[in-house]
C-alpha cells in the first residue's frame, strides 16, 4: 500500500529517497549477519559501519542504493532506499526481504546465539563471482581482489558514504582482462566462462526451480566445484540444506580431519544444514575470519549437541 502510494504521488520525495520498516519473527541477531558481511563488503559496492549496511544497486538498467539499520525496539530493520524509478520499489523490497527469513536453529549455540541467519544477497552473479574469488585464500584477500575488479571494470557511481561503482557487469567481465588485477589466469577464466554463460542464457540465477539442476549448469563451468556451488545455493538461492562440506572452517570448528566425516556429523542437521553452516562458521570467527581457508591453524575442539530444529516461522513484513 505505501509502495502503491509513492508511485503516484507528486513531487517525488527529495532525492527519490524513500524510508520503509521491514518487520521480522524475533530473534533476529542483526550484529553477527552484520559481522559476517563486514570482512565480505566489496569496496566501492557494499559499505558496513555503524551497525549499519549499505550497498549499490543495479536493476533495470538504472543505479541506486539501499541501507539496511537494526530497529530492535520493533523487531525491524529500517530500508532507507534511494532510486530514481518509484515503480521498481515493489521489487527493490522483495529482493531485500529474501535475507530476513525466519530460521530453525543449532541446538546449544543458538541459547547463547540466537536469530543467527543465513544472508541473502543482492545479485546470484555477483555472489557466485565473488566466491570464485575466494577460492583458495582468505576472505580478506578476496575482499581486496573484490575492490580491484569493481575499480578496474565497474561502472562508476556517485551515492552515499564509499559507495562509488556498481558491480561489473556479466557483459563487461565476459571478454575482461582479469589478470590486469593479479587474479590468477584460471580463477580469470572461470570468471569470464560464468560470465558469458550468464549473457549467453545458459545461467539464470532469477526464477531457480530445479536448484539441483542449476548447480550441476553451474558445476560444469570449468573451475566452479562443490565447495562454490554450495555456497551459492545458500546465499543465492536460499536453500536450506546446502553444506560446502569442503570448507576448511566448518572441519575446524568440529575439530573433524574430512569432508566425509563433516558430512556424516551433518545428517542430523537435515534439512536445515545451511543454518547449521552459519553457526559453526561463528564459533569458528572467535578465533578468526570465518569461512574457506587455505591454511588452517590447529582445531580447537568444540563439543555440539545433536540439534533439534523447531518448525521455520513465517516472515512477518
Amino acid at each position: 500500500t505505501q509502495i502503491r502510494h509513492l508511485t503516484r504521488q507528486a513531487p517525488l520525495q527529495r532525492e527519490n529517497q524513500y524510508l520503509f520498516r521491514l518487520r521480522f519473527r524475533p530473534p533476529y541477531n542483526w550484529k553477527d549477519v552484520l559481522a559476517f558481511l563486514a570482512p565480505r563488503a566489496t569496496p566501492g559496492v557494499e559499505v558496513v559501519e555503524a551497525g549499519s549496511y549499505r550497498r549499490s544497486i543495479f536493476l533495470n538498467g538504472s543505479g541506486g542504493y539501499f541501507e539496511l539499520s537494526g530497529d530492535a525496539s520493533n523487531d525491524a530493520l529500517m530500508v532507507r532506499i534511494q532510486f530514481a524509478d518509484p515503480c521498481a520499489l515493489y521489487l527493490i523490497i522483495e529482493r531485500i526481504a529474501e535475507s530476513l527469513r525466519a530460521d530453525p536453529m543449532l541446538a546449544r549455540r543458538v541459547e547463547s546465539n540466537p536469530g543467527l541467519r543465513v544472508p541473502g544477497c543482492w545479485d546470484g552473479f555477483e555472489l557466485t563471482t565473488r566466491a570464485i574469488l575466494g577460492q583458495q585464500i582468505t576472505v580478506k584477500g578476496a575482499t581486496a581482489l573484490a575492490g580491484r575488479m569493481v575499480r578496474a571494470f565497474g561502472q562508476p557511481f556517485s551515492a552515499a558514504g564509499n559507495l562509488t561503482h556498481l558491480f561489473p557487469r556479466p557483459e563487461v567481465l565476459a571478454d575482461a582482462e582479469l589478470g590486469s588485477i593479479g587474479l590468477p589466469r584460471a580463477r580469470a577464466e572461470t570468471i569470464c566462462a560464468l560470465a558469458r554463460a550468464v549473457c549467453d542464457g545458459q545461467i539464470r540465477f532469477e526464477g531457480v526451480v530445479e536448484p539441483k539442476t542449476f548447480l550441476t549448469r553451474l558445476c560444469e563451468i570449468p573451475g566452479i566445484g562443490e565447495w562454490t556451488a554450495q555456497y551459492v545455493a545458500m546465499r543465492a538461492l536460499g536453500e536450506p540444506d546446502a553444506f560446502p562440506s569442503g570448507d576448511l572452517g566448518l572441519l575446524r570448528a568440529l575439530a573433524l580431519g574430512n569432508p566425509r566425516e563433516l558430512e556424516r556429523r551433518a545428517e542430523a542437521w537435515r534439512p536445515w544444514r545451511a543454518y547449521a553452516v552459519m553457526y559453526l562458521w561463528n564459533i569458528d570467527s572467535e578465533c578468526g575470519v570465518p569461512g574457506n581457508r587455505l591454511v588452517p591453524p590447529k582445531p580447537k575442539k568444540v563439543i555440539i549437541e545433536k540439534p533439534a530444529f523447531p518448525r521455520r516461522a513465517a516472515m512477518v513484513l
